[in-house]
């Protein structure tokens, strides 16, 4: 058994023995930067420790009934997904920089790679980015690096969450952010065409967008391309199993968040940012990409293809540095798209769609209650305006154990009567009509 110092004593007479001293091994941190002690007290048993865990997270209110939406969802998750990419041969491999040894991770990348390009109609994708709004990031990055002009707009029915990393991460690029204002809860067309020139890279959009309206950007993508620029589709996965797909509305880039593809919402991840183009833009895509050849002897087999990582090419040419961990993420969408299929999706994204539509529809009886964005279709989510301020009722409803969506007015000023509610295969209709009975009761 190794040697281990628990004790200031036994740490002195270890650095004794290498011929060091414990001053001389701090010796190049400032005297007045050190601390004079940690007071660290006495340490628990393991029950004592599971029980003090155990209390801090009652604190969560983890089983609360949510009605969250805003990008990350409460999707039923089958008890395979995490069986299958908990395997230790999945959990624990590293970048499969050797594909001789590495074939089955790398087919399943590949795979997971067919599935994106499947579902949001385009026909290549990348494995993958870290979540939904550092892959938008990157596909704005990529608009830049392929069309060379300075300017992006983005509409501001995309996510705030994702233009405030956005506006973070580009703010010492020298590149010109236009952020345009909505018009009745989809993007005005009209302040779009005031900025497409010959100075616009990409106009980027959300759909279904974060007021949860359903878009057709085919008109937009023809805006956009008769100046030059691209079309960057921001999209929510489940949906696709519905509504019509980026690809097919001339989107030049999609991106989204991958966290509802069978992934547990957490505090911030670790999440899944997917990304998918056309074949022609594949050599300015970020990330990884895995591809099928043949060996040798004719046999088929899977290697990393295009890897546009610092450390595998000249440092000026990267685009960016996506790493191993990513990799379990993805492989946990594409075991969760196997396990539903192609029919699965469909009939998932049709209830997700069902239940809202019954939430909304009982929701609007409560005297009071109206849609923010009356004439507009949505998926899963939509925007209730309330007779009160909405922060007053969500705070007042997690007593009532319901989380009951988002206050915009967080992010959209003037709004502070609107609440985003989100419903998906999880809600019974008997949680439904008692999150409305509740909501009612408490207004």
């Amino acid at each position: 058994m190794p040697y281990i110092a628990n004790t200031p004593e036994q740490q002195e007479a270890m650095l004794r023995q290498i011929g060091r001293s414990l001053e001389e091994l701090f010796s190049d941190v400032p005297p007045d930067l050190r601390c004079p002690a940690l007071n660290i007290p006495p340490g628990l048993t393991e029950q004592e420790v599971r029980n003090r865990l155990a209390s801090m997270a009652a604190r969560n209110k983890a089983d609360l009934i949510s009605f969250l939406g805003g990008g990350f969802y409460d999707h039923f998750i089958p008890a395979a997904v995490p069986a299958l990419v908990s395997r230790s041969e999945f959990y624990t491999a590293y970048t499969p920089y050797q594909p001789e040894t590495s074939q089955g991770i790398l087919q399943a990348i590949y795979e997971y790679q067919s599935t994106i390009c499947r579902l949001t109609d385009m026909e290549v994708a990348n494995a993958s980015l870290y979540d939904g709004g550092t892959a938008l990031y990157e596909a704005i990055m990529m608009a830049l690096r392929i069309t060379g002009r300075p300017r992006v707009v983005v509409d501001d029915t995309v996510s705030p969450i994702y233009r405030e990393m956005i506006r973070t991460y580009t703010s010492n690029l020298g590149i010109e952010l236009v952020e345009t204002p909505s018009r009745n809860g989809l993007p005005d067309r009209e302040e779009l065409r005031k900025h497409l020139n010959d100075r616009t890279a990409a106009v980027a959009v959300q759909n279904p967008n974060f007021f949860g309206c359903l878009d057709e950007f085919s008109d937009l993508s023809d805006l956009a391309h008769r100046c030059g620029a691209l079309l960057i589709v921001s999209c929510y996965p489940i949906s696709l199993g519905l509504v019509k797909t980026p690809g097919s509305m001339g989107a030049d880039i999609v991106v989204g968040e991958g966290q509802s593809l069978g992934i547990p919402l957490g505090f911030g991840g670790p999440y899944l940012g997917f990304m998918a183009t056309r074949r022609e833009y594949v050599r300015k895509m970020p990330g990884r990409i895995v591809g099928r050849t043949v060996d040798g002897k004719g046999q088929q087999g899977f290697v990393l293809t295009l890897q546009t990582r610092e450390q595998h090419i000249r440092r000026q040419k990267a685009t960016s540095n996506i790493c191993t961990n990513e990799g379990l993420c993805a492989l946990t969408a594409l075991v969760y798209l196997s396990l539903l299929g192609k029919q699965g999706l469909v009939e998932l994204a049709k209830t997700c769609a069902e239940k809202a539509s019954y939430a909304g529809q009982r929701l609007l009886k409560i005297p009071g209650v109206r849609m923010r964005f009356p004439k507009r279709y949505y998926f899963n989510e939509f925007v209730l305006e309330l007779p009160v301020a909405a922060d007053r009722i969500i705070h007042r409803l997690l007593e009532e154990r319901f989380a009951a969506g988002f206050p915009l007015v967080r992010y959209y000023p003037g709004m502070e009567k609107s609440l985003l509610v989100a419903v998906t295969e999880k809600r019974t209709k008997e949680e439904i009509n008692l999150f409305a009975h509740v909501l009612e009761v408490s207004l």
